[in-house]
Protein backbone atom coordinates (compact mmCIF):
# COMPACT_ATOMS: atom_id res chain seq x y z
CA UNK A 1 0.00 0.00 0.00
CA UNK A 2 1.64 3.40 -0.64
CA UNK A 3 1.93 6.03 1.51
CA UNK A 4 1.27 9.43 0.22
CA UNK A 5 1.66 12.59 2.21
CA UNK A 6 1.07 16.02 0.66
CA UNK A 7 3.27 18.51 2.69
CA UNK A 8 1.56 22.04 1.53
CA UNK A 9 -1.92 21.35 0.87
CA UNK A 10 -3.24 24.79 1.30
CA UNK A 11 -1.44 25.92 -1.76
CA UNK A 12 -4.26 24.15 -3.47
CA UNK A 13 -7.33 26.89 -2.63
CA UNK A 14 -10.27 24.74 -0.45
CA UNK A 15 -13.00 25.30 -3.21
CA UNK A 16 -10.68 22.59 -5.20
CA UNK A 17 -11.35 19.03 -5.97
CA UNK A 18 -8.32 16.89 -5.03
CA UNK A 19 -9.53 13.43 -6.53
CA UNK A 20 -7.91 10.70 -4.35
CA UNK A 21 -5.96 8.18 -6.76
CA UNK A 22 -7.97 5.11 -7.62
CA UNK A 23 -4.96 2.61 -6.03
CA UNK A 24 -4.59 1.56 -2.72
CA UNK A 25 -2.90 4.08 -0.25
CA UNK A 26 -2.72 5.70 2.82
CA UNK A 27 -3.32 9.55 2.45
CA UNK A 28 -1.83 12.38 5.18
CA UNK A 29 -2.06 15.82 4.70
CA UNK A 30 -0.46 18.71 6.24
CA UNK A 31 -1.71 22.59 5.39
CA UNK A 32 2.29 23.57 5.53
CA UNK A 33 5.44 21.99 6.46
CA UNK A 34 8.48 23.91 7.53
CA UNK A 35 11.84 22.62 6.59
CA UNK A 36 12.51 21.24 10.18
CA UNK A 37 9.18 18.87 9.79
CA UNK A 38 9.82 17.13 6.37
CA UNK A 39 11.43 14.58 7.54
CA UNK A 40 9.24 13.04 10.25
CA UNK A 41 6.48 14.12 7.84
CA UNK A 42 8.01 12.08 5.13
CA UNK A 43 9.48 9.18 7.34
CA UNK A 44 7.17 6.30 6.04
CA UNK A 45 5.83 8.13 2.87
CA UNK A 46 6.59 6.09 -0.60
CA UNK A 47 5.09 9.37 -2.17
CA UNK A 48 5.61 12.76 -1.46
CA UNK A 49 3.61 15.68 -2.44
CA UNK A 50 4.98 19.02 -2.79
CA UNK A 51 4.35 22.03 -4.25
CA UNK A 52 7.00 24.57 -2.47
CA UNK A 53 8.44 22.47 -0.05
CA UNK A 54 11.92 21.98 -0.75
CA UNK A 55 13.67 18.95 -1.04
CA UNK A 56 17.27 18.78 -0.98
CA UNK A 57 19.96 15.59 -1.10
CA UNK A 58 20.37 16.07 2.63
CA UNK A 59 16.64 15.32 3.49
CA UNK A 60 15.81 13.15 0.76
CA UNK A 61 18.91 10.26 1.55
CA UNK A 62 17.09 10.22 5.15
CA UNK A 63 13.75 9.09 3.50
CA UNK A 64 14.75 5.36 2.30
CA UNK A 65 11.26 4.29 1.53
CA UNK A 66 10.66 7.59 -0.66
CA UNK A 67 9.65 6.15 -4.71
CA UNK A 68 8.31 9.24 -6.32
CA UNK A 69 8.40 13.09 -5.15
CA UNK A 70 5.02 14.31 -7.45
CA UNK A 71 5.30 18.26 -7.44
CA UNK A 72 2.33 20.43 -7.49
CA UNK A 73 3.47 22.87 -9.69
CA UNK A 74 5.59 23.12 -12.96
CA UNK A 75 8.48 24.26 -11.52
CA UNK A 76 10.90 21.95 -10.65
CA UNK A 77 13.92 24.22 -8.53
CA UNK A 78 12.33 23.44 -5.05
CA UNK A 79 13.75 19.23 -5.81
CA UNK A 80 17.09 18.07 -6.44
CA UNK A 81 16.28 16.07 -9.53
CA UNK A 82 20.39 14.90 -9.52
CA UNK A 83 19.84 13.19 -6.66
CA UNK A 84 16.82 11.66 -7.01
CA UNK A 85 17.59 10.42 -11.12
CA UNK A 86 20.93 8.70 -8.98
CA UNK A 87 18.84 6.79 -6.66
CA UNK A 88 15.91 5.65 -8.59
CA UNK A 89 13.23 8.64 -7.00
CA UNK A 90 10.47 9.39 -9.93
CA UNK A 91 9.65 13.18 -10.39
CA UNK A 92 6.70 14.48 -11.90
CA UNK A 93 5.70 17.90 -12.44
CA UNK A 94 2.31 19.33 -13.92
CA UNK A 95 2.18 21.11 -17.44
CA UNK A 96 -0.01 22.76 -19.48
CA UNK A 97 -2.48 23.07 -16.95
CA UNK A 98 -2.64 27.19 -16.53
CA UNK A 99 -2.47 27.66 -20.73
CA UNK A 100 -5.33 29.76 -19.99
CA UNK A 101 -4.78 31.79 -16.74
CA UNK A 102 -1.57 32.55 -16.88
CA UNK A 103 -1.76 34.23 -20.50
CA UNK A 104 -4.66 36.67 -19.02
CA UNK A 105 -2.71 37.67 -16.12
CA UNK A 106 0.40 39.19 -18.73
CA UNK A 107 -2.02 40.74 -21.10
CA UNK A 108 -4.13 42.55 -17.97
CA UNK A 109 -0.80 43.71 -16.89
CA UNK A 110 0.52 45.07 -20.03
CA UNK A 111 -2.97 46.61 -20.50
CA UNK A 112 -2.91 47.95 -16.52
CA UNK A 113 1.04 49.17 -17.62
CA UNK A 114 0.39 50.69 -20.85
CA UNK A 115 -2.96 52.58 -20.19
CA UNK A 116 -1.12 53.66 -16.39
CA UNK A 117 -4.65 52.07 -14.87
CA UNK A 118 -2.66 51.44 -11.58
CA UNK A 119 -1.30 55.34 -11.47
CA UNK A 120 -4.41 57.16 -12.61
CA UNK A 121 -6.34 55.43 -9.77
CA UNK A 122 -3.65 56.71 -7.43
CA UNK A 123 -3.83 59.94 -8.87
CA UNK A 124 -7.91 60.03 -8.05
CA UNK A 125 -6.94 58.87 -4.47
CA UNK A 126 -4.83 61.64 -4.03
CA UNK A 127 -7.50 64.40 -5.45
CA UNK A 128 -5.73 65.60 -8.26
CA UNK A 129 -9.06 65.34 -10.52
CA UNK A 130 -10.12 68.06 -8.13
CA UNK A 131 -7.33 70.07 -8.44
CA UNK A 132 -7.65 69.95 -12.36
CA UNK A 133 -10.62 71.44 -12.92
CA UNK A 134 -11.71 69.38 -15.77
CA UNK A 135 -14.00 66.60 -16.81
CA UNK A 136 -10.68 64.81 -17.50
CA UNK A 137 -6.90 64.87 -16.98
CA UNK A 138 -3.52 63.42 -18.11
CA UNK A 139 -0.49 62.90 -15.92
CA UNK A 140 0.46 60.29 -17.42
CA UNK A 141 1.29 58.21 -21.07
CA UNK A 142 -1.46 56.55 -22.58
CA UNK A 143 -0.15 54.00 -24.92
CA UNK A 144 -1.43 51.44 -26.93
CA UNK A 145 -0.97 47.60 -26.98
CA UNK A 146 -2.29 46.95 -30.33
CA UNK A 147 0.41 47.19 -32.85
CA UNK A 148 3.06 47.32 -30.45
CA UNK A 149 5.89 44.35 -30.24
CA UNK A 150 6.11 41.71 -27.50
CA UNK A 151 9.17 39.76 -26.89
CA UNK A 152 8.63 36.37 -25.04
CA UNK A 153 11.82 34.69 -23.52
CA UNK A 154 10.23 31.08 -23.11
CA UNK A 155 8.83 28.85 -25.77
CA UNK A 156 7.27 26.35 -23.73
CA UNK A 157 3.31 25.92 -23.42
CA UNK A 158 2.99 29.29 -21.63
CA UNK A 159 4.73 31.66 -23.89
CA UNK A 160 2.94 30.20 -26.65
CA UNK A 161 -0.21 30.45 -25.65
CA UNK A 162 1.19 34.19 -24.39
CA UNK A 163 2.33 34.47 -28.22
CA UNK A 164 -1.48 33.21 -29.17
CA UNK A 165 -3.35 35.60 -27.52
CA UNK A 166 -0.98 38.69 -27.70
CA UNK A 167 -1.17 38.06 -31.38
CA UNK A 168 -5.27 37.88 -31.09
CA UNK A 169 -5.14 41.73 -30.01
CA UNK A 170 -2.66 42.52 -32.36
CA UNK A 171 0.65 42.64 -30.95
CA UNK A 172 3.78 41.50 -33.15
CA UNK A 173 5.60 38.49 -30.82
CA UNK A 174 9.39 37.87 -31.27
CA UNK A 175 11.06 34.81 -29.63
CA UNK A 176 14.51 35.36 -27.81
CA UNK A 177 16.93 32.59 -28.10
CA UNK A 178 18.75 31.59 -25.74
CA UNK A 179 20.89 34.15 -23.87
CA UNK A 180 24.15 31.95 -24.01
CA UNK A 181 23.04 30.39 -27.54
CA UNK A 182 25.75 31.14 -30.43
CA UNK A 183 23.42 30.64 -32.89
CA UNK A 184 19.67 31.15 -33.33
CA UNK A 185 16.48 28.07 -34.09
CA UNK A 186 14.11 28.95 -36.66
CA UNK A 187 11.76 31.44 -35.56
CA UNK A 188 13.78 33.00 -32.76
CA UNK A 189 15.92 36.42 -32.76
CA UNK A 190 19.18 36.64 -30.67
CA UNK A 191 18.33 37.98 -27.05
CA UNK A 192 20.08 41.20 -27.44
CA UNK A 193 17.89 41.85 -30.36
CA UNK A 194 15.00 41.25 -28.74
CA UNK A 195 15.47 43.41 -25.66
CA UNK A 196 16.25 46.18 -28.20
CA UNK A 197 13.68 45.97 -30.18
CA UNK A 198 10.16 44.64 -27.87
CA UNK A 199 8.06 47.60 -26.21
CA UNK A 200 7.50 44.77 -23.69
CA UNK A 201 9.20 41.44 -22.80
CA UNK A 202 7.49 38.85 -20.93
CA UNK A 203 9.19 35.87 -19.08
CA UNK A 204 8.41 32.06 -19.35
CA UNK A 205 11.58 30.43 -18.65
CA UNK A 206 12.84 28.05 -15.68
CA UNK A 207 14.88 29.27 -13.23
CA UNK A 208 18.27 27.41 -12.85
CA UNK A 209 21.91 28.47 -12.89
CA UNK A 210 21.93 29.71 -15.66
CA UNK A 211 18.63 32.02 -15.33
CA UNK A 212 19.46 33.17 -12.51
CA UNK A 213 19.24 37.17 -12.47
CA UNK A 214 18.43 36.57 -16.10
CA UNK A 215 17.64 40.22 -16.69
CA UNK A 216 19.43 43.00 -14.32
CA UNK A 217 21.18 45.89 -14.76
CA UNK A 218 23.18 45.37 -18.17
CA UNK A 219 19.78 44.04 -19.80
CA UNK A 220 17.63 46.40 -18.40
CA UNK A 221 19.57 49.13 -19.85
CA UNK A 222 19.60 47.50 -23.49
CA UNK A 223 15.73 47.60 -23.40
CA UNK A 224 14.06 49.98 -25.19
CA UNK A 225 13.24 53.02 -23.46
CA UNK A 226 9.84 53.25 -21.76
CA UNK A 227 9.15 49.28 -22.44
CA UNK A 228 7.41 47.06 -19.86
CA UNK A 229 8.80 44.13 -17.87
CA UNK A 230 6.33 41.75 -17.22
CA UNK A 231 7.37 38.34 -14.94
CA UNK A 232 4.95 35.64 -14.29
CA UNK A 233 7.96 32.99 -14.34
CA UNK A 234 10.32 33.01 -11.16
CA UNK A 235 11.41 36.14 -8.89
CA UNK A 236 15.17 34.83 -9.25
CA UNK A 237 14.63 35.58 -13.25
CA UNK A 238 14.69 39.64 -12.43
CA UNK A 239 17.22 41.26 -10.23
CA UNK A 240 15.05 43.08 -8.15
CA UNK A 241 17.12 45.64 -6.54
CA UNK A 242 17.86 46.62 -10.64
CA UNK A 243 14.25 46.60 -11.58
CA UNK A 244 13.44 49.45 -8.94
CA UNK A 245 16.02 51.54 -9.99
CA UNK A 246 15.21 51.31 -13.76
CA UNK A 247 11.76 52.16 -12.71
CA UNK A 248 12.88 54.76 -10.97
CA UNK A 249 15.07 56.07 -13.39
CA UNK A 250 12.75 56.36 -15.98
CA UNK A 251 13.86 54.01 -18.58
CA UNK A 252 11.66 51.54 -17.47
CA UNK A 253 7.99 52.10 -18.72
CA UNK A 254 6.61 50.20 -15.98
CA UNK A 255 7.15 46.55 -14.26
CA UNK A 256 4.41 43.76 -13.66
CA UNK A 257 5.70 40.73 -10.98
CA UNK A 258 3.81 37.87 -9.89
CA UNK A 259 6.58 36.02 -8.46
CA UNK A 260 9.20 37.29 -5.92
CA UNK A 261 12.66 35.94 -5.31
CA UNK A 262 11.36 34.81 -1.51
CA UNK A 263 7.45 33.74 -1.12
CA UNK A 264 5.73 35.30 0.49
CA UNK A 265 8.06 38.55 -0.26
CA UNK A 266 9.65 39.76 2.87
CA UNK A 267 8.75 43.60 3.57
CA UNK A 268 12.33 44.86 2.69
CA UNK A 269 12.25 43.54 -0.75
CA UNK A 270 13.07 46.04 -3.44
CA UNK A 271 9.73 45.55 -5.09
CA UNK A 272 7.63 45.52 -1.79
CA UNK A 273 9.61 48.71 -0.59
CA UNK A 274 8.17 50.60 -3.71
CA UNK A 275 5.06 48.88 -3.70
CA UNK A 276 4.00 53.14 -4.24
CA UNK A 277 5.52 53.32 -7.81
CA UNK A 278 2.83 54.60 -10.39
CA UNK A 279 4.32 52.10 -12.92
CA UNK A 280 4.76 49.23 -10.61
CA UNK A 281 2.23 46.06 -10.35
CA UNK A 282 2.62 43.75 -8.04
CA UNK A 283 0.14 40.60 -7.79
CA UNK A 284 1.11 37.27 -5.32
CA UNK A 285 2.10 34.48 -7.34
CA UNK A 286 -1.60 34.13 -8.45
CA UNK A 287 -1.35 33.88 -12.38
CA UNK A 288 -1.41 30.42 -12.63
CA UNK A 289 -4.43 31.12 -10.08
CA UNK A 290 -7.91 30.68 -11.91
CA UNK A 291 -10.00 28.00 -10.49
CA UNK A 292 -10.26 25.90 -13.72
CA UNK A 293 -6.56 25.90 -14.41
CA UNK A 294 -6.21 25.13 -10.09
CA UNK A 295 -8.58 22.09 -10.61
CA UNK A 296 -6.68 20.98 -13.86
CA UNK A 297 -3.22 21.44 -12.32
CA UNK A 298 -5.59 18.84 -9.49
CA UNK A 299 -6.63 16.18 -11.77
CA UNK A 300 -3.27 15.79 -13.37
CA UNK A 301 -1.94 15.58 -9.65
CA UNK A 302 -3.69 12.50 -9.05
CA UNK A 303 -3.44 10.90 -12.96
CA UNK A 304 0.60 11.34 -12.32
CA UNK A 305 -0.11 9.49 -9.17
CA UNK A 306 -1.73 6.61 -11.21
CA UNK A 307 0.53 6.35 -13.48
CA UNK A 308 3.52 5.88 -11.73
CA UNK A 309 1.82 3.06 -9.24
CA UNK A 310 0.59 1.81 -12.91
CA UNK A 311 4.29 1.34 -13.59
CA UNK A 312 4.44 3.86 -16.93
CA UNK A 313 5.84 7.08 -15.26
CA UNK A 314 4.78 10.60 -16.76
CA UNK A 315 5.80 14.03 -16.75
CA UNK A 316 8.89 13.11 -15.26
CA UNK A 317 11.17 15.54 -14.72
Amino acid sequence: MQQIVFLDRDTIPSQITLPRPAFAHQWQEYPATRPAQVVERLQQATIAITNKVVLNADTLRQLPQLRMVAIAATGTNNVDLDYCREHGIVVSNIRGYATGSVPEHVIAMLFALRRSLFAYHQDIQAGVWQEKQQFCFFTHPIGDVAGSTLGIIGSGSLGQAVARLASAIGMNVIFAERKAASECREGYLPFAQVLKEADAITLHCPLSEETTDLIAAPELAQMKPGSLLINTGRGGLVNEADLVAALQSGHLGGAGCDVFTAEPAEPSNPLLAHADLPNLLLTPHVAWGADSAIQALANQLTENLEAFVAGHPRNRV
